[in-house]
């Protein structure tokens, strides 16, 4: 099943994706609540009279009202939290070589996650970024997980029923900010804090039954063939696969609950695929040739991530009408 929020006349809604269509979820059941925060706090037994629904529709048993003027939003427009994971130890390591520095040891012992600005969910469409933004400008191409039920203190063979669905992530980055930032060793914040964007749609897990595979050994949790693409003005510019996570979200998760809850509504994403970012692969292209060319985001530019089974994130980036610079402010 994949779940829509969307929005008519200003007004929030809840819908499911099927034939191509969008279809409001509260006008087929009335015990289901019309947006998404509260759908995820009502837990499986909500999810469970969706899927029917979902069901329904696709075998023609239910003839239910398309929505045709309705903008689409973030699946999940107003998580409880955000937290963005470094699962890929290919993005990792090649990052670090390309910095000239050794692979950190401690990736391989426990996963680690940060927290980033939850008010700054976007879904498809234009992504607003100030002139400090452009300063090496950059997309990350992800998968997402949003929980679906409160838990604390479970273990990873546990956490992928906390998983209520997948979706794709761009984690957008301002490098320069976030480069001045980490210098002081707490992390990234205006480097990342002005627009994470989901969507297009939450799709649950049992959609990715077919695509599941092993996890990488020595790790617990599900895993999927999903092939991960990323493309800059229609050119391709990232290939990977969610296989090679060598964290799974269940590991994480675990770390994620450990002495804290885990509510419904928190997303939680992987990191970066390898190949994932202008960041990684100018870099590479540097350490390679020295007279590569290198690439950032630019105003107008259109970013299109595909993720098999998860459909395609679609936005443009667009230059604020604003001249303020944090960057021109530094004593």
């Amino acid at each position: 099943m994949k779940l829509v929020s969307y929005k008519t006349e200003d007004r929030e809604h809840l819908g499911i994706h099927a034939n191509g269509h969008i279809y409001n979820v509260h006008s087929c059941d009335k015990l289901i609540p019309d947006n998404m925060k509260a759908f995820l706090e009502g837990g499986d037994e909500l999810m469970e009279r969706a899927k029917n629904i979902n069901g329904n529709i696709l075998s023609g048993k239910l003839q239910a009202r398309e929505e045709v003027f309705f903008e689409l939003m973030a699946p999940v427009p107003h998580p409880t939290s955000c937290r963005d994971g470094y699962a890929f130890r290919q993005h990792v390591a090649a990052a670090r070589r390309n910095r000239k520095v050794d692979m950190i040891a401690e990736f391989d012992q426990f996963p680690i996650f940060y927290f980033t600005n939850h008010n700054a969910i976007q879904g498809v469409g234009e992504i607003e970024c100030m002139p400090d933004h452009f300063q090496k400008l950059d997309f990350e191409l992800e998968v997402a997980v949003v929980i679906g039920k409160k838990g604390r203190n479970f273990t990873a063979a546990e956490a992928d029923d906390y998983i209520a669905g997948y979706m794709i992530m761009n984690d957008m980055s301002a490098r320069t900010l976030q480069m001045e930032e980490m210098l002081l060793n707490l992390g990234p914040a205006k480097g990342k804090d002005f627009s994470t964007v989901i969507g297009p749609w939450l799709v649950t897990p049992d959609e990715l039954e077919r695509y599941k595979v092993a996890p990488k050994p020595g790790h617990v949790g599900n895993a999927y063939n999903l092939q991960m693409n990323c493309s800059v003005n229609g050119k391709q510019v990232s290939a990977g696969n969610m296989a090679d996570m060598d964290w799974t979200f269940a590991e994480i998760i675990e770390r994620c609950a450990y002495g804290c809850d885990v509510l419904p509504g928190d997303v939680i994403g992987s990191g970066t695929v390898g190949t994932g970012c202008f960041l990684e692969l100018n870099g590479t292209g540097l350490l390679n040739d020295p007279n590569y060319p290198t690439q950032w985001l630019q105003p107008g530019d259109l970013v299109e991530m595909d993720i098999t089974g998860l459909g395609v994130l679609s936005n443009v980036i667009k230059a604020a009408k604003s001249e303020l610079s944090l960057l021109g402010l530094k004593k």
